[in-house]
């Protein structure tokens, strides 16, 4: 059994795995350490559903360790997965150079990673000084360095208020959150932190270009009150989630272009055989805690799968989505016999919606709940238990 990935969701499946029995657990880590994203975070709060305290980042990573090696999976860092391959095989590279695995399931955990700036189409020179979330995060609290001290943030996600707290811990005072919607995209709550710390946020206002060429000097924004200037001497990107499906890209397997994930039915298993997948991995952008249940959950469909208890793949019933306003739904594939790991279609909209979300097989509607989304919230809708033949969709009938 081979995970990729040792974050929370990698690392939760290997240890629920090894509890449950499984044996040779290998788990791959192309950084130094396990722990994923919340190792290189130096705030709290992490750990409330998996440990019932309240942990900082690193720690909540070296317990989610302690207990996968604890149940007996080995954990291998420094060790990259180069190539997916049918059977499964991988191809890796690590501390002894190249190497051949192969394994009787594969979980996918691989987490999600922020847009650069070229996928965010800011134009400009290519100076220092530019960098996302993760790489912000790694330079203060793994490297101990300050990489600017009067920067602009790109977003409002909620992670974009984790970087405003990095920025303060490492005595980095924003000029600015520069947020291109109409509203703050984190939770109201979140808001309140730039009112405190005293960074200004500015809405419906874009990055038009970076000014500067060795370093930052400052970036040109377009807002409500046209264009301008601000200095500043450096961008932190934040937000704009991608899932990091490189490896499966190369591999030609099926991605879903919504989630930019991998298609999973609804025991997380994907189209290639003996190939599972969980975590962020499956759609940008859930909590640890969120990927740390995903863990579990795919952990126990692996357990059936290995006794071969899980139904035929042939079996499944695609989803199709019908609403403009739905961003994503997953699992994108479901079952006639109803729930299997993942007992909700969780979904996101891509604008504010009100009305009613609707289910449907063969033009019957079978599930039905109200709806009233804002972009980034969490929607979760109960798949029935018993499924008819012919095709899914999912829609919204949105209030006039």
């Amino acid at each position: 059994m081979a995970i990729i990935g040792a974050g929370p969701a990698g690392l939760a499946a290997a240890a629920h795995l090894g509890l449950m029995g499984v044996k040779n657990i290998v788990v791959l880590e192309r950084e130094a350490e396990p722990g994923g994203i919340p190792r290189h975070c130096g705030h709290s709060p992490f750990g409330m559903r998996e440990f019932r305290r309240v942990l900082g980042g690193a720690s909540y990573a070296r317990r989610l360790a302690a207990r996968a090696e604890g149940a007996g999976a080995r954990i291998l860092c420094n060790t990259t997965v180069t190539a997916l391959h049918p059977g499964p095989k991988l191809e890796l590279t690590g501390p002894d150079g190249a190497e051949r695995l192969s394994a009787r399931v594969v979980l996918l955990a691989t987490g999600t990673r922020e847009s650069s700036r070229v996928q965010r189409m800011i134009g400009g020179q290519k100076p220092g000084g530019i960098l996302t979330t993760g790489a912000l995060q790694g330079i203060v609290h793994l490297n101990h360095q300050r990489p600017f001290r009067r920067p602009v943030i790109l977003g409002t996600e909620l992670v974009s208020f984790s970087a405003l707290l990095t920025c303060r811990q490492a005595g980095i005072r924003p000029v600015a959150m520069i947020e291109p919607g109409a509203r703050v995209v984190a939770r109201a709550g979140a808001a309140v932190l730039p009112l405190l710390l005293g960074v200004p946020v500015l809405r419906e206002t874009r990055i038009t270009g970076i000014l500067g060429r060795d370093r930052v000097e400052g970036v040109v924004i377009d807002g409500p009150g046209g264009p301008r200037e601000i200095a500043a001497d450096g961008v932190l990107l934040t937000g704009a989630f991608r899932s990091e499906a490189t490896l499966m890209a190369a591999a030609g397997m099926v991605l879903d272009p919504r989630t930019t994930g991998p298609e999973i039915d609804v025991f997380g298993r994907l189209a290639e055989s003996g190939y599972f997948a969980a975590g962020n991995l499956l759609r940008p952008v859930e909590t640890a805690g969120m990927c740390w249940a995903s863990g579990r959950r795919v952990a126990d469909a692996i357990a059936v799968h290995l006794t071969g208890g899980l139904p035929c793949p042939a079996q499944g019933l695609p989803l199709r989505i019908d609403a403009p306003a739905i961003r994503y739904a997953l699992p994108q594939i479901l079952f006639p016999a109803g729930p299997g790991f993942h007992k909700t279609i969780q979904l996101r909209v891509s604008r504010p919606v009100s009305g009613e979300l609707r289910l449907s097989q063969g033009g019957d509607l079978i599930a039905r709940q109200p709806i009233r989304a804002l972009p980034e919230r969490r929607v979760t809708l109960p798949i029935p238990r018993k499924l008819g033949e012919g095709p899914l969709s999912l829609d919204i009938e949105e209030d006039a």
